[in-house]
């Protein structure tokens, strides 16, 4: 019987003990630079996690917090900077960037050793081609969550609701590998999808990452889907409070779904694990070059 609430804290306390004793047994520091552009409120709650985090593992993260008018020119050099230093294992470029920055251009500038967030078209063709590599974080963090929920994927019916190159669009090339998280048929839905409760209500496992908040609803699911939820969206009361909810208006769904994924406390905290996980593999791949 599947757990109704699909909390990652169980998940998380077992990975993160058995990620601790690899990165002891390194015998060198572990270093990570994160770079972030301006002060977008849920990319500072993701940040926070992993520079807490990082402290608990033993991590040497290194945040640098650079202006929202930072030009294009100065953050390409300082990614040089950081692909050039051998100290460094991994480059973290947290997301959104300002509308000035090619974001694919930069995606491609960190070198695909140590792109920790699994956005080079190196990783993503490894991705497609079922290769080894350092894949996206919070898609990995979705199956990392449903295998260790006991949650099959063969032969199951999974719509993704987002086209995202962050989560939609690895995700559903990660649904339709041909192995224990994989097998699945895949439908991925979008701004542009006509009909979009028709499709969801016949899923078996709906995946929210469209970015909205409390979007899916009671009348998206049907009683037997898990819903995975892996939206962060701030949210601001009439007191000027804010707190952070999911794509999934989660209290309106709870009752009629067979399992769910809660915010906080849910995928996000599973996308950090993923985050150091990629680290260390990603030191792991420049010792044994």
């Amino acid at each position: 019987m599947i757990e109704k609430i699909l909390k990652a804290k169980p998940l998380t306390k077992e990975k993160y003990k058995e990620l601790k004793t690899e990165i002891s047994q390194l015998g060198e520091p572990l270093v990570m630079k994160v770079i972030r552009l301006g002060e977008d409120p849920a990319s500072a709650f993701y940040v926070q996690n992993i520079l807490n985090q990082g402290k608990k593992l033993g991590v040497d993260v290194d945040l640098i917090t650079l202006s929202g008018n930072t030009s294009q020119h100065d953050l390409v050099k300082l990614i040089e900077d950081f692909n050039n230093d051998d100290s460094v294992a991994g480059i973290m470029l947290q997301k959104p960037l300002p509308q000035h920055i090619n974001e694919t251009k930069i995606n491609s500038l960190i070198k695909a050793t140590k792109d920790v967030d699994g956005f080079h078209p190196e990783n993503l063709g490894k991705l497609l081609l079922e290769q080894e590599g350092l894949f996206p974080c919070t898609a990995t963090a979705c199956l990392t969550m449903m295998e260790y929920y006991g949650i099959e994927t063969s032969g199951k019916n999974i719509v993704i609701i987002g086209r995202s190159a962050i989560v939609g669009k690895p995700l559903a090339n990660m649904l339709l590998r041909k192995d224990k998280t994989g097998n699945a048929t895949v439908t991925v839905c979008h701004s542009r999808t006509k009909n979009i409760k028709d499709i969801t209500k016949k899923a078996d496992i709906l995946i929210a990452a469209i970015g909205k908040a409390n979007f899916v609803t009671q009348d998206f699911i049907n009683n037997d889907c898990v819903v995975i939820d892996v939206g962060i969206n701030e949210i601001i009361d009439t007191e000027g409070k804010a707190s952070y909810v999911g794509d999934v208006d989660y209290h309106n769904v709870l009752d009629n779904v067979l399992a769910i994924t809660p915010v906080p406390g849910g995928i996000g905290s599973v996308t950090t694990y993923e985050l150091f996980k990629n680290l260390l593999k990603a030191k792991k791949i420049a010792k044994n070059k």
